[in-house]
Parts: structure tokens; C-alpha cells; sequence
């Protein structure tokens, strides 16, 4: 099968290129960092959609994404920080070292850890992490990542690798590209970010304190208007001490193409609207639902649409899920819709917004069809700071506001209303972990979630993000004894 899948591809991508080439040109992160914006890496197809995750004034979670070419005129640097971005190594200038770091230095408070009646958890963490993005002429580079986490705290239990780690080689990579008849054609190898989807599907998890890498081959063409990408990787499977013990996972390997389109500008009179259509195949052999463990395989085709369309900014997937899991055949469904509209012209403006969501559940505790749906790596996050929620057998409506009450500090704040799609399964965890005996309750209410973050933009690098969270249990949880929690954390970042 992934032969067949693998050959689908190479077709499709070759087919998207020759498209490609025909053509005529014509969503919260945690820092709110702004300086002026580098030159974009990518000049054929728009750089903000070629599945890099955003880069905002210069700076993208992924290091490797961003493009300070800009400083190699001292003209353009602000500090002593910007010479880092631009070292040449040859006179001129076409070979360069590109450096990135962060610091950053957090505290989470959580009450009723685990949703148990129990003492609160308080955990201290740093993080800090260096890069080196090596550019050989246009077309060559290599990106090397190391990072560090540390944890202390109360009430930890066994933190996991993820958040205590000696060191960890968290990227490294070699990566090469070229332009063949207007068409931009690459190909990236080793240990990388991936986010090339729906932020809800696959994320580098920027919570974390070490981010989710895996490890393979990504490989792309991009036209002015189209493009598609291809991609076969292994999770990384850390361990918690150096960097000997940070392997690709051997039971998990994740794969497929995405296609893009560019809308034309002009719809619905003036617009940025993507179109990312995606196949994706997720095999695990240690799988788990209702307290079996076997193998699984797991089928993703849906569709992405999102941009902006004047003051409305939209983010909508719809997916199927299919394959099967041990002797059950899986047919599950995720429909994500969230929109926001801007209150003004400015871009501090601000906004209102709600989304919509809803993913299948059912057959996580039975036979017959399992109807849970389930995210490769989203943003986990998104239903719950305390990671208490998760996009299977889930239905989620949540009105909020994101406004400037001054300047540089900007406010989001959000009401959450979560049912079970299933009374006869399970409420999931983040982590993809059922909240036992919830299964046993007939209630759908999962509980309420209020929500407030706060980011303020101290200086160009430095930024602080406080959150609040309080999630009130409704009776699908209670009546299996969970609780209710708050959540609240606060950390300093610093980036260059």
C-alpha cells in the first residue's frame, strides 16, 4: 500500500508542476514580535501558504523558515542580534550562516491536575534552544537544532521527554531546490518541523517545551498559483538525556501529498483564500482505543480552505477518516470551522469570531465501525490550555473576541460550550487518553471552558503570554468523578 500511495504521489506532484508551470502570476502565535519583515524565501507561490506555518515580521516557529537575506545591508540592522542573521563565509556573500536562538522561561499553575480532586501542580520550565541555517549558493542549505527543557515544580509525577530533557538534536536537516521552467522544485531530508495542513491536524506543538519533529523526506513543486508537496516521515521518539537517545519512532510513520491553490485575488472583491485539498495515510502499530492496544491504519482525505476575504478571516477543514484499527474498520469524520470578522480597517482592529466544531466518535468501547476521530499532532491546545480536550468524539462552539486595549498587549478572550458526539465513549485527552469510566455515563454535556490569553509585545524579541483557563466539568465527567480545573500560566520569550 505505500508503494501504491507513494507512486499516487510522485504523479500527482509531477502533474501539479506541469500545471504549475502553464499558470500566469498574477491563523495565534506565542510572541507578538514586530520588526521589519524579511524577503520571503519562497517568490513563486505565496509564501505564506507554502505550508511553513507563518512567518510574521521576520519571525516563524519554525527558525528555518525565515529569510533574513535583508541583513546583509548594515543599513537594515536595528542591533548588534541582527549581524547573527546574516554571517558571510565567502566574500561574496553566497555562502552565509544564518543563527537563531530562544530563551524562554514559564510557570503553569493547575488545579485538580488530571480533572482529580488533588493538590495543584505547579511546574517551573525553561526552555532554550539554538540553530544555524548553512546557505551553500541558492540552492543548498543545511539546519542544525539543539535544545534544552527543564522542569521543577510540585506535584510533577514523570514529566514527560517532552518537557524535561538534557539536550536534544530537536532539527537537523539538509535541504536542496531548484527552478526548472518557472516551477520551484525542492526536496528536505532529516529531522524537521512539519505543519503543511489544518493547524488542528499537524502542528510542531510550540506548547511544548521540545517541539514535535519527525524524520523522512518532504518534497515539493510550486507554481505562482499551485503547488503540491509530498512527504514521507517517522516521528521522533525522545528520550530524556542527550541526544543518543532521540531516535524516529519505529512504530509510527505518517505520509501523503497536499495539493494548494491560490485563489484569484479578485473573489468576493478582493481576498487571500487558500484551497488545500490533502491525502494522508498515519500507520501505528501500537494503537490505542478502549483499552486495546494493536495495530492501525489510519486514512485522511479532506480539504483546507482558509485566508481572508476582506475583514472576515476563515479556517475551515472537513475530513474523512478510514482504514481499520485491529479487526474494526474505522469510519470517522472531522468538520472544523472557525471565522473571525474585523471591526474596522486597521489591522490592530478588533475582531469577533466563533468556530465550529465537530469530530465523530463511537466504537472506541464496542465492535463494529470505530467512528472516533483523531488528529496526526494538532495544536493541542486549541479545546483546552490544561490539554483536558481534543478533536475526537467531540462537537465544540466557542465565541470569542481578540481586541488591543493598548498598545503593543493584545487580548483574546473565549467561551466554550463541549459535548460528546457519542454518550457511549469515552471523553479524550490531548494526548489521544480516554478519562476512565466516562464511557458509562449517558450524559453528552463534557462542561463549559472560559478562556482568556494575553500577549504583550515588550520589544521586537521579547514578549510575555499570560493564559487563564477554567473549565467547569459537566456531567459526562463529574458523574464519573472528575472535576472541574483552573489553569494558569505565564512566560517570558526572548528570540533572535
Amino acid at each position: 500500500m505505500f508503494h501504491r500511495t507513494s507512486a499516487l504521489g510522485a504523479t500527482v506532484l509531477l502533474t501539479l508542476a506541469t500545471a504549475a508551470q502553464a499558470q500566469t502570476s498574477v491563523a495565534p502565535t506565542e510572541s507578538g514580535q514586530t520588526r521589519n519583515p524579511a524577503t520571503p524565501i519562497v517568490t513563486s507561490y505565496p509564501s505564506a501558504a507554502v505550508g511553513d506555518g507563518a512567518t510574521t515580521n521576520g519571525f516563524n516557529l519554525s527558525r528555518w523558515a525565515e529569510d533574513w537575506r535583508v541583513m546583509r545591508d548594515p543599513k537594515k540592522r536595528d542591533d548588534i542580534l541582527d549581524r547573527l542573521k546574516f554571517l558571510p563565509l565567502d566574500g561574496d556573500g553566497d555562502v552565509y550562516l544564518t543563527l537563531s536562538g530562544e530563551l524562554r522561561l514559564r510557570v503553569n499553575h493547575t488545579t485538580n491536575p488530571n480533572l482529580r480532586d488533588a493538590r495543584a501542580q505547579r511546574q517551573d520550565i525553561n526552555r532554550i534552544v539554538g540553530g544555524a541555517d548553512l546557505h551553500v549558493g541558492p540552492h543548498f542549505r543545511a539546519f542544525a537544532e539543539v535544545a534544552h527543557g527543564g522542569i521543577a515544580g510540585v506535584e510533577l509525577g514523570a514529566p514527560a521527554a517532552t518537557l524535561r530533557n538534557d539536550l536534544v538534536l530537536q532539527q537537523a536537516f539538509v535541504e536542496g531546490n531548484a527552478e526548472v521552467a518557472g516551477v520551484a522544485i525542492g526536496a528536505r531530508y532529516g529531522r524537521q518541523e512539519f505543519t503543511d495542513g489544518p493547524n488542528l491536524l499537524v502542528s510542531q506543538r510550540d506548547n511544548n517545551t521540545i517541539r514535535y519533529t519527525l524524520n523522512g523526506i518532504r518534497a515539493w513543486a510550486r507554481g505562482s498559483r499551485v503547488r503540491a508537496d509530498l512527504f514521507d516521515l517517522k516521528p521522533t521518539q525522545y528520550g530524556d538525556l542527550g541526544t543518543d537517545d532521540d531516535v524516529s519512532d519505529p512504530a509510527r510513520r505518517f505520509s501523503g501529498v497536499t495539493l494548494g491553490f491560490a485563489a484569484p485575488t479578485t473573489w468576493l472583491g478582493g481576498s487571500k483564500l487558500y484551497i488545500d485539498p490533502f491525502f494522508w495515510r498515519r500507520r501505528n502499530t501500537v494503537g490505542a482505543w478502549g483499552g486495546r492496544i494493536g495495530p492501525a491504519t489510519r486514512y485522511y482525505i479532506g480539504t483546507h480552505i482558509w485566508g481572508d476575504a476582506g475583514p472576515v478571516t476563515i479556517d475551515w477543514t472537513i475530513n474523512h477518516q478510514y482504514g481499520h484499527y485491529i479487526d474494526q474498520d474505522i469510519d470517522a469524520w472531522q468538520l472544523l470551522f472557525a471565522q473571525t470578522y474585523r471591526i474596522g480597517k486597521a489591522k490592530t482592529a478588533p475582531r469577533v469570531g466563533v468556530h465550529f466544531d465537530y469530530a465523530s466518535g463511537g466504537g472506541g468501547y464496542g465492535n463494529g465501525k470505530l467512528r472516533d476521530a483523531y488528529a496526526p499532532f494538532g495544536n493541542n491546545i486549541y479545546y483546552s490550555y490544561g490539554l483536558f480536550l481534543t478533536p475526537s468524539n467531540l462537537i465544540a462552539v466557542a465565541p470569542n473576541v481578540t481586541f488591543q486595549p493598548i498598545r503593543n498587549v493584545r487580548l483574546t478572550a473565549e467561551y466554550q460550550l463541549t459535548w460528546r458526539d457519542s454518550t457511549t465513549d469515552a471523553v479524550y485527552r490531548a494526548n489521544g487518553q480516554p478519562f476512565a469510566g466516562t464511557q458509562r455515563i449517558g450524559d453528552a454535556k463534557i462542561g463549559d471552558v472560559a478562556r482568556l490569553q494575553a500577549i504583550w509585545s515588550i520589544t521586537p524579541r521579547l514578549s510575555f503570554t499570560g493564559r487563564y483557563e477554567h473549565l467547569a466539568a459537566g456531567p459526562s465527567l463529574t458523574k464519573a468523578g472528575f472535576k472541574s480545573s483552573d489553569f494558569l500560566a505565564g512566560w517570558l520569550s526572548f528570540r533572535f
